[in-house]
């Protein structure tokens, strides 16, 4: 089924900043340096944010020891089904947590939906963690039955514009990350729970979402980011990327690979003039360092959040192959993802020393 979502489209919203708008903010922000962040008590981000289990206590922790390398933002991912089940409790907890994170000089960029993992997430007790199975309790949002159903996208834009709203001037956060990997298929976790058409649907949403948060009149950029595909030009993309790519105030793109393929990928973007951060990298196991790839970013002054803080109940350090081959009677002999062992013991004490030389100049100027 096609359809168009014109009627949805929000009367007064404000326009995409423009190239001179977008560089002067991003000239008055600091080097973006950050994790992607789940407290490592929670398993997805409904574990995180449900008043059942929301840990003040552990995020305030692990912020520390993001703040002590020398780390100035998080990229920290929400939810529609928590603003549908408690508006007022989840503003109240974000806004817990942004008081959290400021107090340890930290804006996080907010991602508000997300096509990675399971497409039919629920609320309530999340299941616990498969063993030896990286990321094996994440959910998309908005899952699959409320994608397929255009009936229920009011509550989708109420959710944009009820969050973006709450906190379009608050300084605590750096932006917004409308969508995480919008045309993921999932092709070697959760295929067989995808809709057929869903790259479809969203090609047709997702100016809508842009929309939708521009009618908050936010402070803060608007992004989605990039991450796979032919970034020659805005031609050779995939129809998502170029809608990414044309409607995102700042230019935001994932990169896995070797430091030649990061930078390349860096050049290309280059050309939209417009601030770049690399809003997921880091993978010891493919080639995707702190060593190389974190001082690429600063000489390009590219901002850089990798995946993952502290190894928790996500299971990040557990490569992506798990899922054809659970590491149950093994562990992985180099951690994928993440910096930090839960009791606060860098995984790499060089890496931490790496993250903190090239940080420190610059928080310490500001």
């Amino acid at each position: 089924m096609f359809f168009t979502l014109g009627s949805f489209a929000p009367l007064h919203a404000q326009q995409r900043w423009t190239e001179a708008q977008a560089n002067d903010w991003y000239a008055k922000q600091p080097w973006p340096v950050g994790a992607d962040f789940l407290p490592s008590t929670a398993i997805n981000e409904l574990e995180m944010w449900q008043a059942d289990t929301f840990d003040p206590s552990t995020i305030d922790r692990e912020l520390g020891w993001a703040e002590g390398i020398g780390m100035n933002t998080m990229r920290v991912f929400l939810h529609n089904l928590l603003w549908d089940q408690d508006p007022k409790g989840f503003q109240q907890r974000i806004d817990t947590f942004l008081a959290i994170a400021a107090r340890h000089h930290i804006r996080p960029v907010f991602v508000l939906f997300d096509s990675c993992w399971d497409p039919h997430p629920k609320l309530g007790p999340q299941h616990p963690p498969i063993p030896g199975v990286h990321n094996s309790g994440w959910v998309q949002a908005p899952g699959a039955d409320i994608l397929a159903d255009p009936a229920q996208y009011p509550r989708l834009e109420k959710y944009v514009e009820g969050v973006v709203g709450a906190f379009a001037n608050d300084p605590r956060v750096l932006a917004w990350d409308l969508w995480n990997e919008p045309d993921n298929g999932n092709d070697s976790s959760y295929i067989n729970g995808e809709k057929k058409n869903k790259n479809e649907i969203i090609a047709e949403l997702l100016p809508q979402v842009f929309a939708w948060a521009r009618s908050a009149h936010p402070t803060q950029p608007l992004t989605s980011g990039v991450w796979h595909g032919d970034w020659t030009s805005t031609a050779t993309m995939t129809p998502i990327g170029k809608i990414q790519i044309d409607e995102s105030d700042i230019i935001s793109f994932h990169n896995y690979g070797w430091p030649e393929d990061f930078e390349a990928h860096v050049k290309l973007l280059e050309q939209y003039h417009r601030p770049i951060i690399c809003t997921e990298y880091m993978a010891r196991n493919i080639g995707s360092t702190f060593d190389t790839i974190l001082p690429l970013a600063k000489q390009y002054h590219v901002g850089a959040i990798n995946w993952g803080l502290v190894a928790g109940k996500s299971q990040t350090w557990i490569p992506w192959d798990s899922w054809q081959r659970p590491y149950t009677t093994e562990q992985p002999a180099v951690w994928q993802h993440d910096i930090f062992h839960p009791d606060g013991k860098p995984y790499r004490q060089r890496e931490v020393e790496i993250i903190r030389s090239l940080t420190r100049p610059e928080t310490s100027a500001k």
